[in-house]
């Protein structure tokens, strides 16, 4: 039986850069997955796109946005950090952009260009790839994984394992999280997982009324009593309420502090303050003093979200503007300003981006990714309790992670 220095399950972005890496290291490596073809999620990212990184030029900063659990990715991010990242595509021939919020995209925004870099680096490495290969088993023996058997009834030894089959979210594309049942029977403790970066549900009819509205430069706030948290950016009302990047941070805010009563409020004019856009209202309105208050507000909003702010302020819609009351406009600055909705749920891991939780951080070592339960074990990637906010920053963690494990295996 033929036996390899690394045996990965999991041919994702962790999976895949840990195969690279420990190859160019010398190690003979096979890498293990159940789909037909490799980074099928991946391919999904950034709607097709493929969000690489973050390009965050502070590493401190960067390492920040992952809350407590950020220190632990100090190593791997120094030994891949997110600059290495970009020029590791750059060199392999993808030209990459920056966009708003220091977003990295291919210039060609496809995340096939992506995926081919890798595939292109796994062959000229020469490392073995198993497609349409299902993990049945682990065998554990002595605090020491011994073999894996498959499906089909073969089986693989390694001097060393990876695991990188990444969380819950989006199962459809593989992501069914069989790997915290594994580390789980092999002694690790897993965080409950669930769904990160996902839509958020509202109780009004109103997201129907406003589905496909783009909104652009405003602001988000969850609250229940009291500000929970806040986004400001671009969102997308849904037929059941609403998505986009700020939506998708918040979601983490909603998730934290349990659905029950809380309240979504947008603030669609977020540069000015209420005085200011009280007094911006009557100017426009002063130069159009004798239109309906239909045809009023192009200037003010969307084309989609007129209606519905119209009938939300109980102005008769054929009323001139000059008879709207200072009371009435009031009524109309605060819809503008806290435009509020009802928070009845979260999509779920069908459209969750990224999965919360996962296997405890504190029984891994941050120095080389390697489990300090099983002796030849190695963890990477979205199975671990780490996650960020949207914006190239898992991605990020992916790639550090299986690098740092591939720098470790000789």
């Amino acid at each position: 039986m033929k036996k390899y220095n690394l045996a990965i399950i999991g041919g994702g972005p962790a999976g895949m850069m840990a195969g690279i890496q420990a190859s160019k290291n010398g190690a003979h490596v096979v890498l293990i997955e159940k789909n037909p073809y490799l980074g099928v999620k991946l391919l999904i990212t950034g709607k097709g796109r493929c969000n690489i990184t973050n390009a965050e030029e502070d590493l401190k900063k960067l390492i920040g946005v992952y809350g407590q659990n950020g220190k632990f990715l100090y190593s791997a991010i120094n030994k891949l950090s997110n600059t290495d990242v970009i020029n590791f595509f750059e060199n392999g021939g993808v030209r990459t952009k920056v966009e708003r919020g220091n977003r990295v995209f291919p210039v060609s925004d496809s995340s096939k260009d992506v995926l081919y870099i890798l595939q292109k680096e796994l062959k000229k490495n020469k490392v073995e790839v198993k497609l349409n290969s299902e993990v049945k088993e682990i065998i554990n023996k002595d605090n020491s994984i011994q073999k894996i058997i498959l499906k089909n009834g073969k089986e693989i030894t390694a001097d060393n394992y990876l695991i990188t089959t990444g969380g819950k979210s989006y199962p459809g594309t593989g992501s069914t999280g069989d790997g915290y049942a594994w580390v789980k029977k092999l002694g690790h403790t897993v965080i409950d997982p669930c769904p990160a970066l996902t839509p958020i549900i509202v109780k009004e009819n109103t997201a129907k009324e406003l589905e496909g509205l783009s909104l652009k430069n405003v602001e988000i706030s969850i609250w229940d009593k009291k500000k929970l948290g806040s986004e400001f950016g671009e969102a997308l009302f849904t037929g059941n309420g609403l998505s986009g990047p700020i939506i998708l941070n918040l979601s983490k805010v909603v998730e934290k502090n349990g659905i029950k009563d809380l309240k979504l409020q947008i603030d669609f004019k977020p540069a000015l303050d209420f005085p200011t856009l009280d007094k911006r209202i009557q100017k426009d309105f002063a130069e159009i003093k004798n239109k309906q208050f239909k045809n009023s507000l192009d200037k003010l909003m969307p084309k989609k979200l007129i209606p519905v702010i119209m009938k939300l302020s109980g102005i008769e819609e054929t009323r001139k503007v000059n008879e709207i009351t200072k009371i009435e406009r009031k009524t109309l600055v605060k819809l503008l300003k806290e435009f509020e909705l009802t928070i009845t749920g979260l999509v779920g891991f069908e459209k969750a981006i990224i999965t919360s939780g996962g296997v405890d951080i504190k029984e891994i070592d941050p120095k080389t990714c390697k489990s300090k339960i099983i002796n030849n074990l190695y963890l990477a990637g979205e199975v671990l309790d780490i996650d960020g906010p949207t914006g190239g920053y898992n991605l990020q963690v992916a790639w550090s992670t299986g690098y740092l494990v591939g720098e470790n295996i000789k």
